[in-house]
């Protein structure tokens, strides 16, 4: 299996589903249990620079792995996000779409529009943290939520992988 890089990040080990030109992997700081992102397999800064079969490829893989984890964490619906360029809160250049599962009752995010500066404030030093992941862990001075392990990352990819395997994108 080929490296899957993230920007400049190896992500290999946080995959759990792939597609020819797409991928899913776990995130480092998620926001719910369950939020996960979908990334195309080559490095692109910004939606319009995809090719068409990448585009749909990735849609698709949004789709699809969405339907998978929507399932898993038992939610009644998905916020899908994606943060085309710096003005618009990127701070890795990679496009990605954010899939945060949620839910009527109980949702972390009661009043719905709270989850967009969630994720704002976990893409603001995603770079920053993504270089800090082999170190010891460190606080966010804005929040309280670290950035996870390689190997609790990696836990859970396999974990995840397992509902991929023998399913299909239909």
């Amino acid at each position: 299996m080929s490296a899957l890089l993230f920007s400049s990040f190896d992500v290999t080990r946080q995959a759990f589903y792939r597609s020819g030109l797409a991928a899913a992997i776990v995130n480092l700081k998620p926001i719910v249990p369950g939020h996960v992102l979908v990334i195309p397999t080559r490095v692109v800064p910004r939606l319009a620079d995809l090719k068409h079969d990448e585009l749909a490829s990735l849609i698709a893989s949004v789709q699809h792995v969405g339907r998978v984890i929507e399932r898993v964490y038992g939610a009644d619906g998905l916020t899908v996000a994606c943060q085309d360029g710096k003005a618009a809160g990127q701070t890795v250049p990679h496009v990605h779409f954010h899939l945060l599962p949620r839910k009527l009752q109980g949702d972390a995010f009661p009043k719905n529009d709270d989850v967009y500066p969630a994720i704002e404030r976990s893409e603001g030093a995603l770079g920053e943290d993504l270089h800090r992941v082999r170190q010891p862990l460190q606080m966010d001075a804005d929040e309280d939520r670290k950035p996870r392990t390689l190997e609790e990352m990696e836990k859970e990819a396999l974990w995840l992988k397992t509902f991929f395997d023998a399913v299909e994108p239909s």
